[in-house]
């Protein structure tokens, strides 16, 4: 059998009446479950999270090895766009 080991955690008034409303509607038994359940969801997200991080890390990396940016003529790029879909105004 596995060990519990209680520990005490702090939570806002928010956060506590979202785990009182849970235990209260009858979808959890207790607070614990509220926060293993918790634990457990944000568990899954980790890898989610990190690989994201991630992309944005290799956008980042990609967007400085692009070079400095350079001013734009948004009238030219209508009108490329316009020459694109066949002159259409």
């Amino acid at each position: 059998m596995s060990t519990v080991e209680k520990v005490s955690v702090a939570l806002s008034p928010e956060l506590l009446d979202m785990v009182k409303g849970a235990v209260a509607s009858g979808q959890y038994g207790s607070a614990s479950e509220v926060i293993r359940e918790a634990l457990r969801e944000w568990r899954l997200r980790q890898p989610l999270r990190e690989a994201e991080a991630e992309r944005l890390r290799k956008a980042w990396s990609e967007g400085l090895e692009s070079g400095p940016s350079e001013p734009f003529d948004i009238e030219a790029i209508k009108q490329k766009a316009r020459s694109r879909l066949g002159g259409a105004k």
